[in-house]
């Protein structure tokens, strides 16, 4: 069977995600301050406004079925999201890594 130079039908999407590569986020768990309830929270955003960081946020409340906000340019989720806040990310075109602890 002759190989083509393409590669398998998926392939190309991950290209587009590739070439829409908007920068490394992490994503923390946080107890801290909050009365001992966990708080997943993304940080370190580059070049993205306020009204997309709250479009972002509103996402990720909406697919985790809880609460959040945006405080001081950073996303804030109720409860430990971290799985469900990677994979949005991802489809945006951020790079998300897991920090701390």
């Amino acid at each position: 069977m002759p190989q083509t130079s393409e590669g398998p039908p998926g392939d190309n999407k991950e290209r587009s995600t590739n070439r829409k590569n908007r920068g490394r986020v992490d994503i923390l768990r946080h107890t801290a301050g909050r009365g001992g309830k966990t708080v997943t929270v993304v940080t370190k955003f580059v070049g993205i406004g306020l009204a997309e960081k709250e479009m972002l946020a509103r996402k990720m409340q909406k697919a985790c079925g809880t609460g959040g906000t945006v405080k001081e340019g950073r996303i804030e989720i109720q409860g430990d999201k971290r799985a469900e806040v990677a994979r949005i990310l991802v489809e945006a075109g951020f790079q998300p890594v897991f920090a701390g602890g």
